[in-house]
Parts: C-alpha cells; structure tokens; sequence
C-alpha cells in the first residue's frame, strides 16, 4: 500500500473514540480520498466529508465524520465483505451435507444454504446496528467441519450436533452478560493481540493461494506449490496481477473492482458460468431442527467436553478476528483493546445460537470483514449492506454462485498482507512476547485452526513468565484461560484416564 503525504496544516482525520490506534484508519483514510474532514485552523467545527450526509440521519448514526467515512465508501465497503464471504453460502452446506450425509432428509444442500444466507444476513445487520463495527458474521469455518464429522463420529444425528452449538452458543452469552468474555479479552497482553491479528493475516492469504490453486497437499510434505496447469489456476494468476496494480495505483474499490474483473475472466476461461435462472425457492426446512438432550447421552464428562472444546474455538476464533480486523480498521485503543467490544462479543454469541438454531452451525464474527475494512469500511453501515446482500442472496443465489472462489482469493490474499503489517509493533527480539508471538501466527495457517495458534501462544506466554519469575505480570484471568487451552489440548487424552 503506498502511503500518502500527512493532509496539510488544518486538516485532521476526526474520530468516534478519542484514543484508539489511528494510523492505519489514517493511511486507509487518505488513500481512499474520503476519509478527512477539513477542520479550518482554530475551530472545531467540522465540514462535511462529502456524502452530504454528514449532519444527521444515517451519518449521525453511525457517526460516519467522526470516523473520517461516508455512505459511499461504507457501501462499497460492504459489498467487497459479502463478494469475499458469498462462498459460505455454498461451501457450508458442502461441508455439512458431507459428514451428515441421509442422516436427515431436513438436511439438504438447498435448505442449508438458504438458511446460512439468512442467518448471516440477520446476524450481520445486528452487529452493524447494536455494535457500529464493519464486522460481517456467518457460519464459522473449522467449526461446521466439527459439527459435520466429529459430533457425528461421536454418534449424534444433526439435530443432536445443532443441538450442541446451542448449547456453547448460550453458555458463551452468559459470559458476555456477566462481563467475564470482554474481561479476558481485555487481559491479554498487547504483543498477543497483535500477534493473533497477524497469524489471521497469514490465515487469511494462506487461504486465498489454496483457493487459488496455487497451493495443495504435497507428497511427502505437508503443503507444495501446484504449478499452474489448469484454467482456474491461470486466472487466479491474473486476478492477483489485477489486484496488487490496482491497490498500487490507490484505485478506489479496488477489491472489487478486481472481484468482478476477475469474476468476467474467469467466466470467459469456462472457469465460472452463469446461471440459467436468477431465482430460487428459499427452503428452510433446517430451521428448529436441534436436540439439547442428545449429548448427554454420551455421559456427563464426554458431554462436557464436546462442548467446551466447540466453546473454547468459537470464543477465542471471535477474540482474535475481531482484536485482528479492529486494530487494521484504526479503531483499537493503543493496548489492543476495542471500545464497546462488549456489544460486538454478545451479537456474536447470540449469532452462534441463531446457527444452532437455524440448522447451521455456530455463525460467528468473520476474518473476512478485513475485506471492508481494507475499502475503508469503519462503521455498523458496511455491516448493514453486507447483511442486506446475504438475504437478497436467498432468493437470488444462483448470482452469488457466480463468483468462484479463484475470483476472491486474490484479494484474500491482499487483506492478509494488510493484516500482516501489524507485525511491525510486535517486540519480536524479547522473548517473553516475541515467542509466544511466533508461535500464534505461525501455527494458525500450519493448523489450518485460529484457536490452536491463540491456544499455543498463551501458554507460551505464561510459562515463560512463570519461569522468569515474574508471576506478578500474569493477570487471574490469564491463568484460567491458559488452563482452559491445557484442557483444550488435551480433549482426546483426558476421557482415557479420568472416571467416567
């Protein structure tokens, strides 16, 4: 990203909350063209930031001038965030429908994705209303595979597995209520939450080159380059060439600009077609379909297990996108926290009980909302467009479908590199932060798993404390997490030694 000239003398970027770490909001801001509101020296009174809006109604709301934004660029925003997540859309129900198989004729391809699609519009719109954050929710990634195959393989039908997201989802809002969710956020040390936002940048452009093609299962490694052969993958080439000259060139919209470019490319290679009608019959016939009493028929401890382990992955999955997407946006505080997290942190946990619900899997806070933000996205309105895209997209999936995975991977791979620069404000050459720190970005991409990288760099981090002699440095709370991820890790050992 090239960085422009500090505006002139006069000139200053005005915000929501005093405080929070500004300088990527202020570099996006610039870069956008949109994001300064002229101040003239020796006054306080703001101008209009150009989407003559800035006096009231939606802008007042949204606080769109103080935020240094407009309705333009929140728009624009949104829909980059939903054109990154259209794939849930399909790819959940892939994914479902493979580990539940005929278990339940409820169960279809169809019923799934129109459910998904409602869940995540609903759940979207609720964040950008109650909580202000450009943060987009659907169903979680690595969590419907765990529904899918492990609760099944535990012997649940799927009703019993939603039935079990429910669960976690309710007992995770009880922590928000009582505080203790934001209280363990706000307990983790800065170099951490830096950390856990870089490893989800490398996630992130990790995932874009594996849906690009570019990266597979290797033969006697554990990942290998696939040298371009195919269609799809020459168009991911291309779309990556598009994306990186237009974000140079400080191209507005650029994401998708390059999404849709890429998109008629790889339409014209016969990578992607279109569809032969553009409606479709919502089903919902997933929806209600959940057993809470299904689990403990596995007995009290397995039970427990079962859902703590899902509870401790859609906790701290949402701790590290959201530290991660915040802190890129400009609207973390210079410690790492985020102001108002509590409103973020209890639409999405009410978010994984609506997955249960629905039929679903847990929905929750998604890595991608970084696409907005990387377009300037800051306020609840990017969550609102992307939330009222999901839901056209019930009736009109076959549109959504357009857009293969090749076409969004480039810029996947663009938001992890922003996400990465985050590095630069981690204290790398001190061990006690710099190795815990290593150990949280590097094995979220090599885990495939954002839990298993916080998990590793919080008991690294306390250990080496502890160790050091510096006991007084470790916060209560910092404790009971990292015996929380001893349990975590040790959730298929410990029903073989303890009483059942």
């Amino acid at each position: 990203m090239g960085v422009r000239p500090d505006p002139p003398a006069g000139w200053v970027v005005a915000r929501s909350e005093p405080g929070p770490g500004t300088r990527r909001a202020d570099r996006q801001g610039l870069e956008e063209g949109n994001a300064v509101s002229e101040v003239q020296p020796g006054t306080s009174e703001v101008a209009p930031s150009g989407d003559g809006m800035s006096g009231g109604g939606i802008a007042s709301y949204f606080k769109f001038a103080e935020r240094g934004t407009n309705i333009a660029v929140e728009a624009r925003a949104g829909l980059a965030t939903f054109f990154v997540m259209a794939y849930i859309i399909f790819v959940n129900p892939a994914i479902l429908t493979a580990g539940f198989k005929d278990a339940d004729p409820a169960f279809t391809a169809g019923s799934i994705a129109a459910a998904t699609a409602l869940v995540a519009g609903v759940m979207t719109i609720a964040m950008g209303v109650f909580s202000n954050y450009p943060f987009a929710l659907a169903a979680g990634l690595g969590i419907n595979g765990i529904v899918a195959f492990g609760l099944t393989a535990r012997g649940l039908s799927p009703a019993g597995a939603m039935g079990v997201i429910v669960i976690e989802g309710l007992a995770i809002t009880v922590l928000v209520l009582l505080g203790l969710r934001e209280a363990i956020m706000n307990a983790v040390p800065i170099a951490l939450k830096r950390a856990i936002g870089v490893g989800i940048g490398l996630f992130i452009l990790f995932i874009g080159f594996v849906n690009g093609g570019l990266i597979k299962a290797g033969s006697g490694t554990l990942v290998t380059i696939a040298y371009p052969t195919t269609a799809a993958q020459f168009v991911f080439i291309i779309g990556l060439v598009i994306t990186f000259a237009l974000y140079a060139l400080n191209i507005r919209g650029s994401l998708v600009i390059s999404i849709l470019v890429t998109t008629i490319i790889a339409i014209l290679a016969g990578v992607a077609t279109l569809p032969t009608t553009f409606t479709a019959t919502p089903d919902f016939s997933t929806l209600g379909k959940f057993d809470l009493g299904q689990v403990w028929t596995l007995g009290p401890l397995i039970a427990i297990l079962t859902i703590f382990a899902i509870m401790l992955t859609d906790f701290f999955d949402t701790m590290g996108t959201v530290t991660g997407v915040a802190a890129e946006a400009g609207l973390a505080e210079p410690d790492g926290s985020v102001p108002g997290v509590g409103r973020v942190l209890l639409v999405d946990s009410v978010a994984a009980v609506a997955g249960g619900l629905a039929g679903t899997s847990s929905n929750t806070t998604y890595i991608e909302s970084a696409a907005g933000v990387a377009e300037g996205g800051r306020t609840g309105f990017t969550s609102i467009v992307t939330g009222v895209l999901f839901l056209l997209a019930i009736f009109l999936s076959p549109i959504a479908g357009i857009v293969p995975g090749v076409a969004t991977a480039p810029a996947l791979v663009l938001v992890g590199y922003l996400m990465f620069t985050l590095v630069r404000d981690i204290p790398v050459d001190s061990l006690e932060d710099g190795l815990p720190a290593l150990l949280t970005m590097i094995l979220m991409p090599l885990t495939y798993d954002i839990t298993v990288g916080i998990g590793a760099g919080f008991i690294s981090w306390v250990l080496i404390k502890l160790v050091r002699g510096k006991v007084g440095e470790i916060h209560p709370l910092m404790w009971v997490v990292t015996v929380a991820f001893l349990i975590f890790f040790a959730q298929d050992w410990l029903p073989t030694v303890l009483p059942k």
